[in-house]
Formats: structure tokens, sequence, C-alpha cells
């Protein structure tokens, strides 16, 4: 078993005030924490993953689909995104967004580690 505590996992700060933390993995998937300050917007992207994801404290405004759809999240919310749908979310309020994202196939190795 492997254990990867959020305190010990490296941050990387994807985009301004954005940071997202690579946890534990497997071959079929892998767990990605997030922290999202308010003012602070997640570019719209996509990728081949799978993504669903969690909210545990603070409240984010999905964009998705090519249309740009929002979707509010807050804590204790749950979300499903599917490989290649365009997404991406924007903290509007005045609390950290804090969660997790878990991505199949494993998102190893992510633009924003670099």
């Amino acid at each position: 078993m492997d254990r990867v505590s959020v305190d010990d996992a490296p941050s990387a700060e994807a985009a301004d005030n954005v940071f997202l933390s690579l946890l534990a993995g497997g071959e079929e998937m892998n767990v990605q924490h997030f922290r999202i300050e308010p003012g602070a917007v997640v570019p719209v992207h996509d990728h081949h993953h799978e993504q669903v994801g969690y909210v545990v404290a603070g409240e984010l405004t999905f964009l998705v689909g090519d249309d740009r759809e929002e979707v509010v999240v807050g804590p204790g919310d749950a979300y499903s995104l599917a490989g290649g749908e365009p997404h991406g979310a924007e903290n509007r309020g005045d609390e950290t967004v804090v969660g997790i994202d878990v991505f199949s196939p494993p998102r190893t190795d992510p633009p924003w580690l670099d």
C-alpha cells in the first residue's frame, strides 16, 4: 500500500493562485488535491482522462463544454467530466476552494508539473 499525505506532496501553481498536488496513484487512476484561491481561474482545457471530483470547501463555477455552460459546485458536491470534454473553473467567491480530483487513466504527467 502507498500512503501520500497532502502535507508531504509537492505542490505546483498550475495557474495564478491555483495549486495542485499529485497524491496516490495506481495503474487505473490517481488522486490530485487542489486549492483554488478567491478570484483564481483555471483556463478552459481538455484531456483524455475521465475526471471525477469532490469539493471539501468553497464554491467553484465550472465552465463546461463548447457552450461554456456554468455549473456551480460547493462543499459536499461531487462532479464528473468525460474525457475530452472542454472545461475550466473560476473561484468567484471569497473562500478558498479545496477538493480532490480522480483521473482515469492516471494523469501522471500533467503540463503544470514542468
